[in-house]
């Protein structure tokens, strides 16, 4: 992978978290339960954010979105800004003693995490005072790529699972955290949270503030507290269709668009999946469709995308499935190649739910 670009390799100061942010994460995950996440708390999570702070910063100063002239594995052509949002996010997490394996939608290859810029006794104290606990990072650095030379809000996606390994998990029981960062007007992230034996888990929003005229510069402040879609009645309803022009082929696809037009539902789609899928979420209610057809191929990785997506909508309530299987995207079955794909609808369950059994030809 080309690394031509303007980021200097050095990893970025750690972004610092306001005292309600501090405390938030305190009362999610206290160090005095019998299954401690010290190292969730103090280390990793503060890094992910780092990480979307540092990109954020990068992608703010890249006013020339360009081909970097390389291309991914999956033989995909990369932007000058694809490379530089992964870039910032591996010297993120080589600052991160507990992650010890990451793979991205840029680099698809699980690898030790290099803790460069660490001594070796830091990083292997860090190890015994947390009891081994070790993560692995799935990510996509830019999500929506292919709109960010218009200035459309794009994102960044991570999967966090427990252990040296997200190959051949349940992606149910390993995955236990992910974060969706947004970069619009505002840098904004949701951050979700799940762990074995947990039905529902948490899910709460943080934003990114610019205190510099005041000296403080940047910080990572809790936005809500909880975020959830909201209860039925709905005072206006959303959707999000994703590939409209495969309606011409698949009859159950339109019939639901349709559906939605008929009933007056407001179109809200922009071609990123973080942005959309967090529209739903600020707003308490929506559906996100991205199906499968004949002349549609499955695209959406489930690794880099559709797992940690899948883990935000449960966290808040809602449902993401398999628009051809109608199964949950969330199941037993985990991935053994980090090219495995599929579709989604996700979103609010009573919506997700009619959408299913419509696509599945189950109505």
């Amino acid at each position: 992978m080309t690394t031509s670009h303007s980021l200097k390799a050095v990893a970025p100061p750690a972004t610092p978290l306001t005292a309600a942010l501090t405390t938030r994460l305190a009362s999610l995950l206290p160090s005095s339960s019998s299954n401690s996440r010290d190292s969730l708390r103090t280390s990793v999570l503060p890094s992910l954010l780092t990480a979307i702070a540092a990109t954020s910063t990068a992608l703010r100063a890249a006013q020339h979105v360009s081909l970097a002239g390389s291309s991914n594995s999956f033989g995909d052509d990369q932007l000058n800004v694809d490379v530089l949002a992964e870039e910032a996010i591996r010297l993120c997490l080589a600052q991160c003693p507990s992650v010890v394996t990451a793979s991205s939608e840029e680099d698809p290859v699980e690898k030790p995490v290099q803790h460069t810029g660490l001594p070796f006794q830091v990083v292997e104290a860090e190890q015994d005072r947390t009891h081994g606990e070790v993560y692995t990072v799935a990510f996509d650095p830019l999500d929506g790529s292919s709109i960010i030379a218009p200035n459309w809000t794009v994102g960044t996606i991570f999967s966090l699972w427990d252990g040296t390994s997200a190959l051949g998990a349940s992606p149910r029981e390993k995955q236990i955290g992910a974060v969706l960062g947004v970069y619009g007007p505002r840098t904004t992230a949701v951050v979700a949270l799940r762990f074995p034996g947990e039905e529902r888990g948490v899910c709460f929003e943080v934003g990114l503030s610019d205190s510099s005229e005041a000296g403080k510069g940047q910080e990572w402040d809790l936005i809500r507290s909880s975020v959830a879609y909201a209860p039925p009645p709905f005072k206006t309803r959303y959707f999000a269709p994703a590939n409209l022009r495969s309606t011409n082929t698949h009859a159950a696809y339109a019939k639901l668009v349709s559906h939605y037009m008929a009933e007056n539902y407001t179109l809200r789609y922009c071609g990123g999946l973080v942005p959309d899928v967090v529209h739903a979420l600020v707003k308490g209610h929506g559906v996100y469709l991205s199906p499968v057809t004949e002349t549609s191929k499955a695209k959406l990785r489930r690794l880099y995308e559709l797992f940690p997506l899948a883990l935000v909508v449960e966290c808040c309530g809602g449902r993401a499935v398999d628009p051809v299987s109608g199964e949950d995207i969330l199941g037993e079955k985990g991935v053994e190649g980090c090219d495995e794909r599929g579709g989604v609808v996700c979103g609010t369950a009573e919506e997700v739910e009619y959408a299913r059994e419509v696509l599945c030809g189950q109505d």
